[in-house]
């Protein structure tokens, strides 16, 4: 199973890599590979800064082992407390320079969690979400389509539950508004078989670039100016505020010990506040 996965997730964060330098034109993806100590997994981040079109753009690979399930993902399951786990995936958050183009974020992930003389519990998560600064409704659409055809192979009301899941998931309670414009988010799930969900993994995986990319392609030299790109940075804090407050993989990262410069990378290079503005 987890070799299976591994396989799959490294080519998908090289294919990803791959079309975002071709956008970007100018900057490259360095690549950093890690170990955690004691043999307790690894990864591989990699990173484009101060690109043509990417102000920084981060798409990290991890798989991790631990005696003992966090309190992040225990709280909703207690039933996996005093397990071993084996978790791997791929997370991505990409900032563009244009304040018109949106930002992005993508996951997708296997866990498997292990006690002796019993059943191993295994699970994907994953999906993808936009967080536009300046919202085009044609944008939201396609976006949406794109997500919508990823799940629709997999029954008529995937899109509609993931959907609603991932408008839920990604709302910010203390300042009662959503991140964005929303997408898909999965978790949990196991129902059909392996090979089932496994395809289903897959297929959100691949779904992200197919609708990420043609939005960037078109937003990414439209003309602005200081006010857009000072707008931009304060609503960046409202990416911030979601990832340290709520966020359940940046959760799960740090209770496991995790390397915190990879799980850090999620968050944009400037940002900032202003009181009641």
């Amino acid at each position: 199973m987890i070799d299976q996965v591994k396989k799959y997730l490294l080519a998908l964060q090289s294919d990803i890599c791959t079309q975002l330098e071709q956008v970007d034109g100018k900057a490259s993806f360095i690549k950093d590979n890690w170990k955690k100590e004691g043999g307790a997994g690894g990864g591989l981040t990699r990173v484009l800064t101060d690109g043509a079109v990417f102000e920084q753009a981060g798409v990290n690979f991890s798989l991790v082992r631990g005696d003992n399930m966090p309190a992040s993902a225990t709280a909703l399951r207690p039933e996996l407390a005093g397990r071993s786990f084996t978790a791997l995936g791929v997370s991505l958050v990409i900032h563009p320079h244009n304040p018109y183009a949106p930002t992005s974020h993508a996951n997708v992930r296997f866990f498997i969690a292990e006690k002796e003389g019993e059943d191993p519990i295994w699970w994907f998560g994953g999906g993808f979400d936009l967080t536009p600064y300046y919202g085009f409704d044609e944008d939201a659409i396609l976006w949406h389509q794109t997500a919508k055809e990823a799940c629709d192979p997999f029954g008529k009301d995937v899109y509609a539950k993931y959907k609603k899941w991932c408008d839920d998931y990604f709302y910010l309670k203390h300042r009662d508004e959503q991140r964005g414009v929303g997408g898909l988010f999965f978790d949990d799930l196991n129902e059909g078989g392996f090979d089932e969900c496994f395809a289903f993994m897959q297929s959100v995986g691949n779904g992200y670039i197919k609708a990420y990319r043609p939005i960037v392609q078109k937003r990414k030299d439209t003309s602005y100016g200081e006010r857009e790109r000072q707008f931009q940075l304060y609503r960046r804090g409202r990416y911030v505020e979601f990832n340290l407050v709520y966020d359940r993989g940046t959760l799960f990262g740090l209770q496991t010990g995790g390397r915190t410069e990879s799980i850090l990378m999620s968050l944009p290079p400037l940002v900032r506040w202003e009181y009641q503005y």
